[in-house]
């Protein structure tokens, strides 16, 4: 039996974004060594309220450090033109609906871009019914599924499997072997510290 990879992630995690294209190499070179499964961690819960001053000011500095260490790209218009609040399950639902379809990857690089470089706010269900259009997911039925009980039950389960896997923080990786689970170390600027490391265990 393979050994399996869990990436923890959330859509609107911006560490994520910093993360990505590393992930992604790192992603590349293990494809045909492990089962690689994404996982989402819930960063921040539903909430219709506007974010603190103090919070906004904490997360642009966080997308400033991240552009300094990694190169990332961000567009700081997203902190003028829309109203941020701290509230990422939402994105989380439409990555579980993507997944379904086979296309959890592909919303996971959607929201990302539209959070980070198109300055729109993934917290708002008409964003996320954009982009699963996009996607070519069926529109009326995202729809339906983004307010359903059972859509919301599956996120609390994935979310407390996660948070009893030896992580620290987003993102994160995890190796299960033997139904043993093992933190990877996880390297912003080089794929080869983890893959090493993976390699060395499996």
């Amino acid at each position: 039996m393979k050994a399996r990879l869990y990436y923890i992630y959330d859509p609107m995690c911006s560490w994520c974004w910093g993360y990505a294209p590393t992930w992604q190499r790192l992603q590349k070179e293990l494809a045909t060594e492990v089962e690689i499964i994404y996982q989402l961690g819930g960063l921040a819960k539903d909430s219709d309220e506007l974010m603190p001053v103090a919070m906004q000011k904490f997360l642009q500095q966080t997308w400033r450090t991240i552009a300094q260490q990694l190169g990332t790209a961000f567009n700081f218009d997203f902190w003028q033109r829309c109203q941020p609040r701290r509230s990422t399950y939402p994105a989380c639902r439409a990555a579980l609906i993507a997944r379904a379809e086979g296309k959890e990857q592909a919303m996971l690089a959607a929201i990302q871009e539209a959070y980070y470089l198109q300055a729109k706010n993934p917290s708002n269900i008409d964003t996320l019914h954009a982009l699963a259009l996009r996607l070519g997911l069926n529109g009326d039925d995202f729809m339906r599924q983004m307010t359903c009980p059972q859509l919301d039950q599956k996120l609390q389960r994935e979310i407390a499997k996660v948070s009893a896997m030896p992580i620290s923080g987003f993102p994160s990786l995890v190796l299960s072997k033997n139904h043993v689970y093992s933190p990877i170390t996880l390297d912003y600027h080089n794929w080869r510290t983890s893959y090493q490391q993976i390699k060395a265990q499996i």
